[in-house]
């Protein structure tokens, strides 16, 4: 059944056309995700389909009754960004509606609530149109997707995996016929040169015809003759070239490798040891007493409800505080959404440029993995929306002269595309990185490492997130793996106190870890 209907809509934003579609539906009990670049238009295709804004031409007819779920909600309150996202969704539920339209519905939610109201929309019993940069939020529940792009609307069937699946297929379907026409372009280019050729040449009298063969067959008029019908092949072949239709060729991704600071001094060496670290705000238990060590090289996803510390366990690493000890070999950058590192009156390039001893080829590689191609480089800041800045600022930490990024939820007011652009580049980074986010597609796919904050206790993970989720304790562990599982606390306890401070009791004592450590697994 349809329950509202969209027809030859077009939105002008002074003289940008940014909405030009012919023909939307929703049915019942579809489940939309609305997908495309900061910018192209998702926010204003819901305000058209909630009549919130009046499109320049074309109509909506709507047969049900909706809801839209705004992206920037009321913050005048002392509750917190989570509660009041939270608040809102409720609201609009409440109302049952046959339509819910939401923009951006996890925005400040942690892990626990997004995967709540996940729950809730899979029970919804009416369509739903969503905008979110949660992937694998979009995977729990679409059934369709809408590609905005150029105004222009393409939907495509299942969910965001299915839709990646399917604009891989067209990737592959464009390089082939890349191929195809770079092929065919050789091809007709090689034949007009062959015909070119014999054209010029087809001026001369052959070498073994004789004065009296040239004189019977009058050698200038059938030469002239055959030159002529040479040219005429070669300006057909030409024009055959010119009507060749054009097909570009998909952008490579450039690889990113780049020389660390301290590199053979941190690589697999603990950098950073936590030693009886506890956490707390006024009146509140955040954490107990806990200890643990970070390596050289690791990806460590902070994880948590909203609440439980996790910003505070990254402003005691940041702020060196008791029981937080640090390599002299870890240089750190860190990166919190915050744009105030950002000149607004200088260019892209130079903004990058100025903290970085990388050569201006490496950082427009960054760059261009960021999505600024070529002269986009020497744009203003000025001139970029919120999500462009944020990478701009992302990109000057990151090529700046640290080995180490500290990261406090990096992917807020990122649409998908830039969100996949980062992950690639943390993917390629050597270095270490500590990770705050609530984004359990981008943990997947860049941390080795988890640690989560739960109950008022920290427990770390050596494994993927997906692992993580799937690990449960073994409750009946033998003695030996309990002497062992100890042994290795105090191998990793005394290994992070060598690499900050080695001193040869400290090797002793190493040394006849291991060898009791080889002992109990040998017996």
């Amino acid at each position: 059944m349809v329950l509202l209907e969209a027809n030859h809509l077009k939105l002008f934003i002074k003289d940008r056309l940014l909405i030009d579609l012919d023909h939307l539906l929703i049915q019942d009990r579809d489940c939309i995700g609305l997908v495309g670049r900061n910018g192209s238009g998702k926010t204003t295709l819901l305000e058209l389909l909630a009549n919130k804004q009046t499109p320049d031409e074309g109509n909506i007819t709507s047969y049900a009754d909706y809801v839209l779920l705004p992206q920037l909600k009321n913050t005048n309150t002392t509750k917190s960004g989570g509660e009041i996202t939270q608040e809102y969704i409720n609201r609009a539920l409440a109302q049952k509606p046959d339509i819910l339209l939401a923009d951006e519905p996890t925005t400040n939610l942690d892990t626990f609530h997004i995967e709540k109201l996940e729950s809730q929309l899979k029970r919804w019993q009416g369509a739903i149109v969503m905008v979110s940069h949660d992937r694998a939020f979009l995977d729990s529940l679409c059934t369709k997707i809408w590609e905005i792009d150029d105004g222009n609307v393409k939907e495509f069937k299942g969910n965001y995996s299915d839709y990646l699946n399917q604009k891989e297929l067209e990737r592959k379907q464009q390089e082939n016929a890349y191929e195809q026409y770079e092929r065919k372009k050789k091809q007709l280019e090689e034949a007009l040169i062959l015909k070119e050729q014999k054209a010029a040449r087809a001026t001369k009298a052959p070498k073994k015809v004789s004065p009296s063969e040239t004189r019977i067959m009058g050698a200038k008029p059938y030469f002239a003759n055959k030159q002529k019908k040479l040219r005429k092949t070669a300006k057909a072949i030409e024009t055959r070239l010119e009507k060749l239709e054009k097909v570009d060729k998909i952008k490579d991704v450039p690889p990113v490798k780049m020389k660390l600071p301290n590199e053979e001094a941190f690589k697999g060496r603990t950098v950073l040891r936590i030693k009886d670290v506890s956490g707390s705000v006024p009146n509140r238990l955040l954490w107990k007493n806990t200890s643990f060590d970070v390596k050289g090289g690791d990806k460590l996803a902070i994880t948590g409800k909203n609440g439980s510390g996790k910003t505070t366990l990254i402003k005691k690493i940041m702020d060196i505080e008791d029981g937080i000890y640090l390599s002299p070999s870890m240089q750190i950058g860190y990166f919190s959404q915050n744009l105030d590192i950002l000149n607004v009156n200088e260019s892209i390039l130079r903004n990058v440029q100025s903290t970085s001893a990388q050569d201006e080829s490496f950082i427009r590689t960054v760059l261009a993995r960021l999505r600024f191609f070529r002269d986009d480089v020497y744009k203003k800041v000025s001139v970029l929306s919120g999500g462009e800045r944020v990478k701009v600022a992302f990109a000057k930490i990151f090529v700046s002269n640290i080995n180490t990024l500290i990261l406090d939820e990096p992917t807020n007011f990122l649409d998908i595309e830039s969100v996949e652009a980062l992950e690639s580049l943390l993917q390629d980074y050597e270095g270490t990185v500590l990770l705050v986010s609530h984004d359990r597609r981008f943990i997947q796919s860049i941390a080795n490492r988890i640690l989560s904050i739960e109950n008022e206790e920290i427990q770390v993970f050596d494994g993927t997130y997906e692992e993580y989720q799937q690990y449960s304790p073994t409750k009946d562990r033998n003695t030996k793996e309990d002497e062992l599982l100890l042994l290795e606390t105090k191998i990793s306890d005394v290994l992070s106190r060598l690499s900050i401070d080695p001193s040869d009791e400290l090797e002793l004592e190493f040394q006849a870890l291991i060898t009791e450590k080889n002992k109990i697994k040998k017996g």
